[in-house]
């Protein structure tokens, strides 16, 4: 579907940062083909559809509720943003909850940014950036729109970072989130854990370990620095565990688990398959998979990261 980065590029920005005239135009039911592009105006609400690329998967009733008594008392100050859609409908770019707040309320109109926005590619990537910088999204549903930024969009981490206003390790430790297994990344959701009980959590390449520890933080209340001590206990014992193992083997098969133990490093750190091949006269070489040009360029930027 998606062909490249040049399907964004200047046309993004120059959505997201358009002049939007406002004015003051009578509400629009059916001549959507004919509107002009880029203003506001207010729409019927029932011709409005969902966005196919909702980066958000859970809306907390509370804050719903509150966002309903906003409406009520002040009016939806911050407009909805929709994309034209066959000739008579809308699809929606950011705002599903305000979308929602006010069909719940019973509104018939609903004022909206209306933007020119021919491509799904673009249309993807405005309502992933929109929301990362508007609503507020959990860790996980930020890491899951970075990694769709990246695999569908074709944006590096860095671009990413510049176009959302974060650092790129940001990002990067997003998106190494959704290493976890399903029930951390849930206990992260429902804030059972913090972003930083996650981050020393993902630095454990066994799951056992990881649910071990994820039950004591529970249990126990424990404190991240705790939680980054345990997870370092963990690698030290792992660590001494392997040298153990090693020096009761035979030579030969000693120096083939050290492989499989530098193997699963790499692994760890680099994200994907690492393959060591080691010749009779020591010489050997290293195999880095990886599945698609972003995985490329995600792991030719963490290469040059490392200190020269």
């Amino acid at each position: 579907m998606i062909k490249g980065k040049s399907v964004l590029g200047r046309g993004l920005d120059a959505l997201i940062n358009s002049d939007r005239q406002q004015e003051d135009m009578p509400v629009e039911r059916t001549a959507v083909a004919s509107l002009p592009a880029s203003f506001i105006m207010k729409i019927d609400i029932m011709l409005v559809d969902p966005n196919p690329f909702q980066p958000r998967t859970s809306f907390e009733p509370e804050a719903m509720e509150d966002l309903k008594k906003s409406i009520i008392a002040n009016g939806l100050i911050q407009p909805i943003t929709v994309r034209r859609f066959g000739d008579t409908r809308y699809q929606l770019i950011s705002g599903e909850r305000r979308l929602r707040a006010c069909k719940d309320l019973g509104h018939k109109d609903i004022p909206a940014y209306i933007l020119d926005v021919a491509s799904d590619e673009l249309m993807l990537a405005m309502a992933l950036i929109e929301n990362i910088q508007r609503e507020h999204l959990n860790p996980i549903e930020i890491g899951l729109a970075y990694k769709r930024l990246m695999d569908e969009c074709s944006l590096t981490q860095e671009e990413i970072a510049e176009r959302v206003g974060k650092d790129r390790s940001t990002v990067a430790n997003s998106i190494r989130l959704l290493k976890l297994p399903p029930q951390i990344q849930e206990s992260l959701v429902k804030g059972d854990i913090t972003m930083g009980h996650a981050r020393a959590l993902v630095n454990l390449v066994s799951v056992t370990k990881q649910l071990e520890i994820l039950k004591k933080i529970v249990e126990e209340n424990l404190s991240v620095r705790k939680v980054e001590q345990l997870v370092k206990n963990a690698l030290v014992d792992k660590e001494q565990a392997g040298t153990n193992r090693a020096a009761k083997l035979s030579p030969k098969t000693a120096m083939d688990y050290s492989l499989q133990s530098i193997e699963d490093t790499l692994q760890r750190l680099l994200g994907t398959k690492v393959s060591i091949h080691r010749k009779k006269d020591g010489q050997g070489e290293i195999v880095i998979d990886f599945y698609s040009q972003v995985e490329l360029e995600r792991l030719l930027e963490m290469l040059h990261e490392i200190p020269q």
